[in-house]
């Protein structure tokens, strides 16, 4: 009995995926990986889909992304130095997106090994979303956390209780417009008390003396 190639059941799967899910699917990547972006309308029935039809019965994980970059800027900037002039635009990786808020979903076929990334763009405004976890049960967990960090409602779901925070809570941490108060207090340990290295500048100058 021969076995097939290591690529054979990607190549296959990109084409029954791409028919399977017709004019719900917005725009998809393939590589060495396949990414897919449905429609928000259709979200719930697009995992359905994969899960019923293609077989895709592994639930790998739930999260959400903001693509927006930091007003903030990052971490490790030097509080000391000017503000350096920040590019804002939103690049939404593979797929594309139209939305500066994203949820995705990573799900596997365990007969072929086959798996797929599926986004779904999220209103800025007002981030809702069907609940998936009466497709796949374990996205319960991964949908109550998105919720949190990110303010991303998911209509149906049971218990969007709070995982990590207090239910008073104010704000999403995950979001980039989030300010992280314990950089603006403290810088970036890895900017700070640092020590020059044997034979750098300060060595360079004692030798000229």
């Amino acid at each position: 009995m021969s076995t097939p190639s290591s690529t054979q059941p990607r190549i296959t799967s990109v084409a029954e995926v791409k028919a399977a899910l017709g004019d719900r699917l917005v725009d998809s990547f393939h590589k060495d990986d396949l990414w897919l972006r449905v429609r928000t309308d259709a979200w719930k029935a697009s995992m359905r889909t994969l899960r019923d039809t293609l077989g895709f019965h592994y639930f790998c994980f739930l999260s959400a992304i903001d693509w927006m970059p930091s007003p903030y800027g990052r971490g490790e900037d030097d509080p000391t130095e000017p503000t350096p002039e920040r590019d804002m635009t939103i690049r939404p990786g593979y797929a594309g997106g139209a939305t500066r808020l994203q949820v995705f979903a990573r799900v596997a076929n365990p007969v072929t090994h086959v798996g797929v990334t599926v986004k779904v763009d999220v209103d800025d405004s007002a981030p809702v979303l069907e609940s998936i976890h009466d497709v796949y049960a374990g996205a319960n967990w991964h949908e109550r956390e998105a919720h949190e960090m990110f303010g991303i409602k998911f209509d149906g779901h049971p218990d969007l209780r709070n995982i990590y925070l207090p239910s008073d809570f104010e704000g999403h941490p995950l979001r980039k417009d989030f300010p992280l108060l314990a950089r603006m207090v403290k810088p970036w340990p890895g900017i700070v008390d640092v020590e020059p290295l044997p034979g750098g500048d300060e060595a360079a100058s004692g030798e000229e003396q």
